[in-house]
């Protein structure tokens, strides 16, 4: 089996993958197909079935384990697998450790760093709120480590939402030293706390899913509440603190078309909807060119919305 990261261009391939989504499709001339993403922990790939009901292919389900043999193109600057035969595994013909995608940072070091910047919050509220969250709440502890940071978009990895928000804590720190007149404490408690509600958004590996409090709620509002919890455990939390805190978690996304229920009004909360921002949209570049060996331009995308130009490196 060759891992997705390794697959290039007119590869014949054959091994076990995860199946993370199939769906049925109509052709424009009337074909049916299949939509079939698979995964293993290096990545996930589109793939088609074109012989819908050929005697090759047997019927699978999202997370199956899937043996299929096909055969690799590149199509709009990204790898897909044609696939030509397919069949559900047994257990015990694969193990579970090779198709979930883990964050390439060590995850004990990369906590290590987030309790490192509680250590230099000298607001006494405001640490004794992160470490309600982070040393005390053993539960929210092994989710936060181990959860994704989005279904699809950035960070869909184990680990992602921890690599992320200690990524995001660390901008908002250069920040704070660049711009003294960013309350350091203040902007870097809400970046800490920014996507902690992302725990209960999504389920698990290896379904990594909107849950329905995740659909009907969203991470944002969850998270604000998520605070407002812990902050009843804290005597003499100031109330002005508190309403500051959260806004900058409601508005961590910007704009009201992106989710945020307010747009920024403090500049701690445009300093983390800039931090947070980036983050994202600099992985999602590191994933799109990781799953391409194209160079120079690789058309339009849907999720930047602009058609994006691999950079030429220098001889």
């Amino acid at each position: 089996m060759k891992y997705i990261q390794d697959l290039h261009d007119g590869d014949h391939v054959q091994g076990v993958y995860l199946c993370k989504h199939k769906s049925s499709a109509v052709t424009k001339t009337g074909k049916p197909y299949d939509n079939v993403i698979l995964r293993d922990k290096t990545g996930s790939i589109d793939c088609k079935i074109w012989d819908v009901g050929s005697a090759g292919i047997a019927d699978f389900e999202a997370l199956d384990y899937v043996d299929i043999v096909g055969d690799v193109s590149s199509f709009n600057g990204a790898l897909q697998i044609s696939i030509k035969r397919a069949r559900v595994c047994a257990e015990g013909e694969y193990d579970p450790k090779d198709y979930l995608p883990v964050s390439e940072r060590d995850n004990d070091e990369m906590y290590k760093e987030l309790l490192g910047y509680i250590g230099e919050i000298e607001n006494h509220y405001l640490k004794a709120l992160l470490e309600e969250f982070f040393l005390k709440d053993e539960d929210f502890i092994k989710k936060f480590r181990t959860s994704s940071a989005a279904k699809s978009v950035h960070h869909c990895f184990i680990g992602g939402l921890l690599e992320h928000t200690v990524s995001v804590t660390n901008t908002c720190k250069f920040f704070a030293l660049k711009y003294p007149f960013l309350k350091k404490d203040l902007v870097m408690t809400a970046a800490m706390l920014h996507d902690i509600a992302k725990v209960r958004e999504f389920s698990p590996f290896p379904t990594n899913d909107y849950t329905d409090e995740g659909n009907l709620l969203g991470h944002i509002v969850m998270g604000a509440e998520m605070v407002g919890e812990k902050i009843r455990y804290i005597d003499g939390f100031p109330e002005s603190l508190e309403s500051e805190l959260k806004h900058c978690i409601l508005a961590h996304h910007g704009k009201l078309e992106f989710g945020s229920p307010k747009k920024p009004m403090l500049v701690e909360a445009v300093a983390l909807n800039f931090a947070d921002d980036m983050d994202a949209k600099m992985e999602t570049f590191k994933e799109i060119f990781a799953a391409t060996t194209e160079t120079g331009w690789l058309g339009y995308n849907k999720l930047l919305d602009i058609n994006l130009r691999v950079t030429k490196q220098e001889e």
